[in-house]
């Protein structure tokens, strides 16, 4: 398996200790790196690494790392090793997330997850931090101006703007990637190099109610992601590179609807998008 692509870079050491590139990984190889870490959830519970047994939803499994430190793992799956990676690059930030998951589920009416908990799955599932020291790049992002973006303003994405992927699902998925990955972003207020980004996400996350507040990227056209991204005909590609929706003016005198009666958010399923 390779981790050559550039979003690996964070994980570089976790990997390296791992050995990822060579061995299979195991629940006592990352439950070392757990404990040498000294690593804990939200409750100050340590992290320890369990294997799944059944299937649990995702209230349950959440519900579990936020009481007892346990994450079920199938270490024989990428998805889950990809997971865990996350756990131990930035523990912080993944015990804010299953803390925020906790709160969520306590406040929902039933077993339907509600916006914010939409959100907060997408965001552990394909999270891309953006960071930038040039604010005019990351309101380009939110405007699908993918071409001003990445080859008109190339050099400055590549010297002012950082993407860290923290979804485990978009991490597993760039073990091979393909052009169309996309990854959905919670904009920090951080520079790029920041050292403390971390916490900069982590506060982030206090502010998102909504899976609107994530604005989506093609990951693969972030420069020098995809060596193919290094000609401008790339992003010429309007099934990868969508312009952003352009909502239809409002009429002048438009009929109002009755009010509904109110109802049970049921946007979505249990099952978290993967």
């Amino acid at each position: 398996m390779k981790f050559g692509h550039p979003a690996f870079a964070p994980y570089r050491q976790l990997i390296d200790a791992l050995d990822l590139g060579r061995v299979s990984p195991t629940l006592d190889g990352l439950n070392a790196l757990a404990s040498a870490r000294r690593i804990t959830q939200a409750k100050g519970h340590p992290l320890r690494f369990v294997a799944a047994k059944g299937h649990l939803s995702a209230r349950d499994y959440e519900t579990r790392i936020l009481h007892s430190g346990q994450v079920p793992t199938r270490a024989d799956t990428w998805h889950d090793v990809m997971n865990a990676l996350v756990w131990l690059r930035f523990p912080r930030f993944k015990a804010a997330l299953n803390a925020a998951h906790g709160e969520a589920i306590r406040l929902e009416m039933d077993t339907t997850r509600g916006r914010r908990r939409d959100a907060l799955t997408m965001l552990d599932e394909s999270g891309v931090w953006v960071m930038s020291r040039d604010p005019a790049l990351p309101a380009l992002l939110a405007d699908h101006a993918w071409q001003a973006l990445f080859w008109d303003r190339r050099r400055a994405v590549e010297t002012a703007m950082d993407f860290v992927v923290v979804g485990h699902a978009l991490l597993e998925k760039l073990l091979a990637p393909y052009p169309a990955m996309t990854g959905k972003c919670l904009m920090l207020d951080a520079e790029a190099g920041d050292p403390d980004a971390e916490s900069h996400a982590v506060a982030a996350l206090q502010t998102i109610d909504s899976p609107h507040q994530l604005a989506a990227l093609p990951v693969q056209g972030v420069p020098g992601w995809d060596a193919a991204n290094a000609a401008a005909t790339y992003y010429a590609n309007t099934s990868i590179f969508r312009p952003a929706r352009i909502k239809p003016p409002a009429a002048a005198n438009p009929l109002q609807p009755p009010t509904p009666a109110p109802s049970p958010d049921r946007q979505t399923g249990e099952s978290p998008p993967t």
